[in-house]
């Protein structure tokens, strides 16, 4: 009878530590050349691209996706893309996605997706083709609205990601 009795107090604390897991990877995250802001869409997660990192005498919103593999999207604005398609916004029990596809506007292709969410806070983001990954970790950010309407971010977790 114990062992019937523990089985939902079980499942409900794996259930709050995946809650945990997915509360933690919505918000803003800085990757190497931008600020991406991942959401809930549905039952998937969207990871659109917010702000790109350009010099100071160009638009960032006049940076297109030049290097899309369809013609007719190379016009369109970086900024708003959904880099994620297919991703179920459940992690796995070892806080990884598998499944779904990255878009990568480097080379304007799109790749099987693997997310990893650290417990430093730091995501790895990859992209694989066949059993080939690349990749690179994304951190995440505080953002916060000012009075003005623009915008200032600070990295979250700044002392467990320099240990």
């Amino acid at each position: 009878m114990r062992k019937l009795s523990l089985l939902p107090v079980f499942f409900l604390c794996a259930s709050l530590q995946v809650t945990g897991a997915e509360s933690l990877i919505t918000g803003y995250w800085l990757t190497s050349d931008s600020i991406v802001q991942i959401e809930h869409c549905g039952k998937d997660l969207c990871a659109k691209i917010e702000h790109i990192f350009v010099s100071e005498d160009i638009d960032p919103e006049s940076v297109l996706d030049t290097h899309n593999s369809n013609v007719e999207e190379r016009s369109r604005p970086l900024i708003g893309i959904n880099l994620l398609e297919g991703i179920s916004n459940q992690f796995d029990s070892s806080n990884s996605f598998k499944g779904g596809t990255i878009y990568n506007p480097r080379d304007g292709k799109s790749y099987k997706a693997k997310l990893q969410l650290h417990d430093n806070g730091d995501l790895t983001v990859q992209g694989c083709v066949l059993f080939l990954c690349d990749g690179e970790t994304w951190r995440p950010l505080s953002v916060t609205v000012n009075p003005d309407g623009s915008h200032s971010a600070v990295l979250k977790n700044i002392a467990q990601s320099e240990k």
